[in-house]
């Protein structure tokens, strides 16, 4: 219920899609919030208004030059009132006349007089939605401050597989609370996280991993991205879901995932390496699948270079993130690794607590800096943990 008490516009425009709408507006009314549509012509040919009137409990605004009872200028009132406005479906018309800012009904002159949270939800054939027109006005509604989801993937109306599907109703009622209810004191950061865990290969089909799954790396770059920042997230191969707006580069091995972040580091404002990269390799690889035999078989391994201590050499004004998962003496290991490789925070854990750490959705963790300050934390979700993470990492800067 995080949206309770919200005032939200929800414009509807002509797409196959806008049978959809219908359950994005009882969605956020049973969330308590107060919801207000807006329809133009070509809608009212798939949906009728009174579907609308009967679940917001509200008029529907249908035209620029009529007021309903109680209204004098809807375009203007409706602006003023709005804590966000969602254009769900925006078909591609619709998002060429507000990338122009054009006015010319009252759904696109609602537009230029808001200013609030703006949430568009393009909806559309697939070769539609990839024609380069479309993808310019998506651009220039980005640069004017809009947010633009990205359509889903599947079969389409018309036949049709591909993009072009509007976006899964948690999925616009995720981002509405980000926008609404998140905190946005990392507007303006570049974050950098790294997750998951490499992979040294041994022969074409054999590798050297560990256990990590990613979830607390892509907990922080979640956070991070719902917070503000411009995130990038460097991750090894299996991950969960890459959170909407943040970019991933996927990476195999540890010397992989030191060229992608030595790649960015010279233009990013935070560092968080939540990755389990490996520290060894093996001195050579096979080319060929190595075949069972009897007796024996030694593998020679060399170290890999260590990310966190070629970073910390290199740090200029960034701020840099350690993780330390240990399986003893848990605050000495973490003190010395702030010392050895210049960390302004290391995040530690104990992996043989119970419910904790690998694969896990939850982490008990101690927060320690080079001052000797510790904050000990309590069993929770990794999601709280990231923001209580990103919390201490803005009171550095």
């Amino acid at each position: 219920m995080k949206l309770k008490g919200f005032t939200i516009v929800v414009g509807v425009t002509g797409g196959i899609a806008a049978f959809r709408a219908v359950d994005l507006v009882s969605a956020l009314k049973k969330q308590g919030v107060e919801v207000y549509v807006v329809m133009s012509n070509s809608a009212q040919q798939f949906v009728g208004p009174l579907t609308f009137e009967a679940i917001s409990g509200n008029t529907v605004h249908l035209d620029i030059l009529e007021s309903p009872p109680g209204w004098k200028f809807p375009h203007l009132e409706l602006a003023e009132k709005a804590d966000a406005v969602v254009i769900a479906p925006a078909t591609a018309n619709f998002l060429s006349k507000a990338a122009l800012g054009m006015a010319d009904d009252l759904l696109s002159a609602l537009l230029l007089g808001c200013e609030s949270t703006v949430l568009i939800c393009p909806a559309m054939n697939s070769k539609m939605y990839r024609h380069p027109a479309v993808q310019e006005n998506i651009k220039k509604l980005n640069d004017l401050g809009y947010s633009v989801l990205t359509p889903g993937e599947g079969h389409l109306a018309c036949g049709d597989t591909g993009p072009g599907r509007l976006p899964d109703i948690p999925e616009i009622i995720s981002e509405l609370e980000k926008d609404l209810t998140v905190n946005q004191d990392f507007n303006g950061f570049t974050v950098l996280v790294t997750a998951g865990a490499t992979r040294e290969p041994i022969d074409p089909v054999r590798f050297i991993s560990n256990k990590s799954s990613g979830k607390m790396g892509f907990a922080l770059a979640r956070a991070a991205c719902e917070r503000g920042a411009r995130t990038i997230l460097v991750s090894g191969l299996l991950h969960p879901a890459t959170p909407p707006g943040v970019q991933l580069v996927e990476t195999a091995t540890a010397r992989e995932m030191y060229n992608e972040v030595l790649k960015h580091y010279s233009t990013v404002d935070v560092v968080i390496k939540a990755a389990a990269v490996g520290d060894y390799k093996p001195k050579e690889v096979s080319g060929q699948k190595i075949k069972k035999e009897s007796g024996q078989l030694v593998l020679e391994l060399e170290k890999n270079t260590d990310i966190l201590m070629e970073l910390g050499q290199k740090k200029n004004k960034q701020l840099l993130i350690g993780f330390a998962a240990e399986t003893e003496n848990l605050e000495k290991n973490a003190v010395k690794k702030i010392q050895k490789k210049n960390l302004d925070m290391v995040v530690a854990n104990n992996v043989h607590i119970k419910g904790s750490g690998f694969n896990s959705d939850n982490n008990m963790a101690k927060l320690l800096f080079p001052g000797g300050e510790i904050k000990e934390l309590p069993l929770i979700s990794k999601s709280e943990l990231a923001h209580i993470i990103l919390d201490n990492i803005k009171k550095l800067k």
